[in-house]
């Protein structure tokens, strides 16, 4: 089976490439030719490539082909939506990845066991994949991705659900200012980046390092070495725990804002125009400000709470909560203070009514009073 998955990996990598070169091919011909209706889109590409099927691709799900060009046209309607958090022009495949997938939304869950969908005319068994709690999941099975890290094998299964249970009314409002390295909200903080995370991230910066010595001094070959893959297994074992307490940090908070507060007021931020140099955007990519607001949404959604986004232009940091003077100019709170008041990162001081509080208390105040 796990020569199977490996094809099958592969599979989706060569199709998402190929319908890339069709798609750009077709593109800079409608271009050439000035007729807008020779423009691409996701049927012209498929039935392109479903056209000129190899014969050893029909030994393979015709799934991960109708998948991988689905998934191509939406990556082509995200490049023109600036507003995305991984907004850029869709690029191919690398065999090189450390992660690689495929989708299919015809499997199945057979006695515990999680069953993909076979091609026809092939003969040879075709075992089921067993995974722990899987007799506990009850619901209907949509599109299944699989994916290869590190030499091990993940699978998400989206089940859908018909009811979902309601949370109880508590008639409770909040809102949530966030920041790189923490979050704060009417009840207090939460660290989102903890010291036990920052003692991976040192010893995903040493990793980096030894990679990278080992590429400066043997060039390619490097990579053909025993110690360069395990020190790259060892880099990629550490970016998924950083990824899995992070996650879970997002998780949890979210789950605790829809459980205390019927009404959530957040910010919606202009992550890319925020990273000013290498230093601001490590952080505000540590921060994971995109998978909170998405985390967030859904749950909301789920659950029947109100989310509020506030406008981007919005000055909740530069508003005084209590006079509602907004600072201009030469006042404005930046992110190392106000050096013509000498004040720090996290002091906000209204030279209008006097006020002095903390800034992401004041904040926080500002967006509560949307609601």
């Amino acid at each position: 089976m796990k020569k199977v998955l490996d094809e099958l990996c592969d599979y989706r990598r060569y199709c998402w490439n190929q319908g890339l070169a069709t798609w750009n091919e077709m593109y800079d011909a409608s271009v050439i030719l000035a007729d807008k209706k020779q423009r691409p889109n996701e049927r012209k590409v498929r039935d392109e490539l479903v056209a000129n099927k190899a014969d050893w691709q029909y030994q393979l799900s015709a799934r991960c082909l109708q998948l991988a060009i689905s998934d191509l046209g939406k990556a082509w309607k995200n490049f023109f939506n600036k507003a995305q958090p991984d907004w850029g022009k869709p690029r191919f495949k690398s065999k090189k990845a450390p992660r690689q997938g495929f989708k299919t939304d015809r499997a199945k869950l057979v006695n515990g066991c999680l069953r993909l969908d076979k091609p026809r005319g092939i003969a040879e068994k075709w075992s089921d994949i067993k995974f722990k709690g899987a007799k506990d999941l009850a619901g209907g099975l949509k599109v299944v991705s699989i994916y290869r890290e590190n030499g091990q094998y993940w699978a998400s299964l989206p089940l859908e659900v018909m009811t979902v249970p309601s949370k109880p009314k508590t008639g409770a409002k909040t809102a949530v200012d966030v920041n790189v390295g923490h979050l704060n909200y009417t009840d207090g903080e939460i660290n989102t980046l903890p010291s036990h995370l920052q003692k991976l991230y040192k010893r995903i910066k040493h990793y980096q390092r030894v990679l990278a010595r080992k590429r400066k001094v043997n060039g390619k070959q490097a990579t053909q070495s025993n110690n360069y893959a395990k020190t790259r297994a060892k880099l990629q074992r550490n970016y998924r725990r950083v990824a899995n307490i992070q996650h879970d940090l997002m998780q949890k908070f979210a789950t605790r804002l829809v459980n205390d507060y019927d009404q959530i007021v957040i910010e919606d931020l202009a992550v890319k125009k925020m990273q000013m140099s290498h230093v601001a955007s490590k952080g505000l990519q540590r921060s994971m400000f995109g998978y909170f607001r998405q985390v967030l949404s859904y749950k909301c959604d789920w659950y029947g709470k109100a989310l509020l986004v506030a406008d981007r232009f919005y000055p909740s940091t530069q508003r005084c909560s209590v006079c509602g003077h907004i600072k201009q100019g030469d006042d404005k709170v930046t992110l190392a203070g106000n050096k013509k008041h000498h004040t720090k990162h996290e002091e906000y001081i209204c030279y209008e009514c006097g006020v002095v509080m903390d800034r992401d208390e004041n904040a926080v105040a500002n967006l509560l009073a949307l609601i």
